[in-house]
């Protein structure tokens, strides 16, 4: 069997593979990154492109007042505090330094919203594939080699050594890859697995698969193999706010329920209080008929729209035909598709709440996390935007330590093997806050380079005297 040798492979080239292929070469190392697919981008390429920070120059110059601490409280109640402190404090320690080094590499951060789990606006929009696209530039005029159509199997471990290479299935047949000072795993997570979702979370099998191709749980199994302990299984969520015709090559997501409108399911009634993440509204859609619920909305949010941006794009959606628009509520009822009398007399209730005259029906009170005032919907047109459930990314997997080591069942660290990204769990907890995702996978990628550029117990010319596992 052929072989070739490294400093550092990295399994995966999505936001946390890029960033700690990029970061590794910037740092000396010689680094091979290997992917499953013909192209970058995996998961990161199909998300929205928000990453949360805070202290940032775009929120100062938008009078954005926020703080680490907030954050770390957001983080924290959104996880139902469930969450690996360590790894929430080692996400804050590096954020703003992690901010910084993506716009050193010409990361440009547009519109700063607010959204799932926030307490205010620090979701920071890119136009992603910009973003990873010039990640990988980065990465190989630093010399680092890419190899596409390559399948990691394997890990290859030494009882001594620890990990120091992977087992991978390329075009022209197998071949063990070793790397003096260890092996990443940044190969997402298993939202297209039918079978181990089946195991970790078979009632989110209704959901609409998505996520990148390749997210097929192969890095999962290769380190679940060694006895890498795991982490946020039972919170395994999809995301609400996707139309039924949604495709990967126009994914739509839209979050108009923090906007101002609400969501019913098709009796018109609501169902759970809408100002929730959108990990929790999507385990709630799943128990409705047909795992359907419509986001009703009235011209006033309509007019919130951004064409080009995630969450808020109605201009788009109302393009593809995808949006019902009606003059009044009964005639919005009966295009969509809703039981009109239930609609009308659920917009009443909940505009009478909003005024003052009766508790809310589902206990809300605010548009987002505890914040934004509420608003009737009272203004025509109005609107109805069929939407299920996403499995977009399963954000539950290995434990790490706060260096990105991963850790065994009895949480000791593995040697020579590191994770990062959708396939780590406890940084989340129950829940995801909106910007995290793409944010955990670059700052735990930098994280990671400089304890692996800094270690000392490179193993030099470790050779074939491993084996596969």
């Amino acid at each position: 069997m052929k072989t070739t040798e490294l400093d550092l492979l990295v399994i995966g080239a999505g936001i946390a593979g890029l960033t700690v292929a990029t970061s590794a070469a910037e740092l000396g190392l010689d680094v091979g990154l290997i992917e499953k697919t013909s192209a970058i981008g995996g998961s990161s390429a199909m998300s929205g492109g928000w990453f949360a920070f805070t202290g940032t120059a775009e929120q100062e110059a938008r009078g954005i007042h926020d703080s680490l601490d907030q954050f770390r409280r957001d983080l924290l109640e959104v996880g139902a505090h469930r969450n690996d402190r360590a790894l929430v404090d080692a996400y804050l320690d590096n954020q703003l330094d992690t901010y910084g080094w993506l716009k050193e590499h010409g990361v440009e951060f547009g519109e700063v919203e607010i959204s799932s789990g926030q307490s205010a606006p620090r979701g920071h929009s890119t136009r992603i594939r910009e973003v990873l696209t010039s990640l990988h530039k980065d990465f190989q005029e630093r010399g680092g080699a890419t190899f596409f159509n390559h399948r990691a199997r394997w890990l290859v471990r030494d009882e001594v050594n620890g990990v120091r290479g992977v087992e991978v299935d390329t075009p022209d047949g197998p071949v063990v890859m070793y790397a003096r000072r260890g092996v990443v795993i940044a190969a997402g997570g298993f939202s297209r697995s039918q079978e181990l979702l089946a195991v970790f979370a078979p009632e989110q099998l209704a959901a609409i698969p998505y996520g990148g191709l390749g997210n097929t749980g192969d890095g999962l199994r290769m380190a679940w193999r060694v006895g890498a302990g795991l982490a946020d299984m039972s919170s395994i969520s999809g995301t609400y706010g996707s139309h039924p015709e949604t495709t990967d090559d126009q994914h739509e997501l839209l979050t108009s329920f923090y906007m101002g409108g609400i969501i019913v399911n098709s009796h018109g009634k609501r169902f759970i209080d809408e100002s929730l993440d959108y990990k929790t509204l999507g385990s709630a859609v799943l128990t409705q008929p047909q795992g359907l619920a419509f986001q009703i909305f009235d011209a006033s949010v309509r007019a919130k729209s951004h064409r080009g941006i995630a969450l808020k794009d109605m201009d788009t959606l109302e393009d593809l035909g995808h949006l019902f628009k009606a003059d009044t509520l009964e005639d919005l009822a009966a295009i969509a598709g809703i039981e009109r009398d239930g609609l009308v007399r659920t917009v009443e209730r909940y505009n009478a709440a909003v005024r003052g005259e009766s508790a809310d029906e589902v206990g809300r009170t605010h548009l987002c996390n505890g914040v934004g005032a509420l608003m009737p919907i009272e203004t025509g047109p109005f609107y109805a935007y069929p939407a299920k459930t996403l499995m977009t990314t399963t954000y539950g997997g290995l434990t790490i330590t706060p260096q990105g080591q991963v850790t065994d069942v009895a949480g000791e660290v593995i040697e020579g093997l590191y994770a990062v990204g959708e396939v780590t769990g406890g940084f989340h907890g129950a829940a995801y806050m909106t910007g995290t995702s793409l944010g955990k996978g670059a700052v735990f990628g930098r994280i990671i380079a400089r304890h692996i550029a800094t270690s000392a117990d490179a193993v030099v010319g470790w050779g074939s005297g491993g084996r596969a596992i």
